[in-house]
């Protein structure tokens, strides 16, 4: 039996995770083991658990408690389920609800770089990419186009922001992926993936680039590839240390694609041929 609790009071701190905390305050940079997330839709969330994601509560429309959410809510029956009418809960969130259902989780403690790449072939670098839109959308082309893991630096947009989750569609929860170090002291990040065996290729557009469709490129056993921030792209020292720059030949004088675009055509192109 779930855990209903009718939202009477919308001071409720208790609330304060769907209401009044921001992304930088759910994500909690000083006490990372005290951060938290929102997940949003049935199937994201579903997602989320069956990832092994713990959740603190859900916030749900009164009407979707005997819908879409009754299995998961029947799964998590110590959990507190915060309940309410549509207008309700959209006063309390100022946002229309996806499908109804919030869930608050707790973030996870993440992977090292060694235990991401492990055993990988193929993996997606995100180099400063500031839009959460753009992240949710490179990650569900990452898990759904062959790659093996995602890592990011520390300039990136987080994963687990509300936005690049429901983007991705929940994949952020199916595909292994961590931050690259920040420090001074860490060697180039592109040096470090070479030392694991990893060839690099950096999307850049230059004139020494080669075209996506390079025979040597699929060929490479284990590939890196490497996707810059939205206008600017990739660092000139990335560009300079990798082993390839690859470009996407374009028509129409168009230069070039959105990031999340292209990268859904790297990943589609230069995934490891079974």
């Amino acid at each position: 039996m779930a855990n209903i609790i009718e939202i009477t009071d919308f001071q409720s701190p208790e609330l304060d995770v769907y209401a009044r905390l921001t992304e930088n305050q759910l994500l909690n940079r000083h006490e990372p083991e005290k951060g938290i997330f929102i997940a949003e839709s049935p199937k994201v969330i579903e997602r989320a658990l069956t990832a092994g994601y713990q959740p603190i509560s859900f916030l749900v429309e009164n009407k979707h408690l005997d819908g879409e959410a009754k299995e998961i809510l029947t799964s998590c029956p110590d959990i507190p389920v915060y309940t309410a009418e549509f207008d309700v809960l959209t006063k309390l969130t100022g946002f229309q609800l996806t499908r109804g259902m919030l869930c608050a989780m707790h973030r996870p403690s993440l992977p090292s770089v060694e235990d991401v790449c492990k055993n990988a072939k193929r993996i997606a670098v995100l180099e400063n990419v500031v839009n959460p839109t753009n992240v949710g959308a490179i990650f569900r082309s990452a898990a759904a186009l062959h790659m093996d893991g995602v890592l990011l630096t520390s300039g990136c947009s987080n994963p687990l922001y509300r936005r690049a989750i429901r983007v991705s569609m929940g994949t952020v929860f199916q595909i292994p992926w961590t931050f690259l170090g920040a420090t001074d002291d860490t060697p180039h990040y592109v040096t470090m993936l070479k030392q694991m065996g990893f060839t690099t290729a950096a999307m850049a557009l230059r004139k020494d680039s080669v075209p996506i469709d390079y025979p040597a490129l699929v060929s490479e056993d284990k590939l890196a590839i490497i996707l810059g921030t939205e206008g600017e792209g990739l660092e000139s020292s990335t560009i300079e240390n990798a082993d390839y720059t690859v470009l996407i030949p374009m028509s129409h004088n168009v230069d070039s694609l959105n990031v999340a675009a292209a990268s859904a055509v790297a990943f589609w192109q230069l995934r490891k041929p079974v």
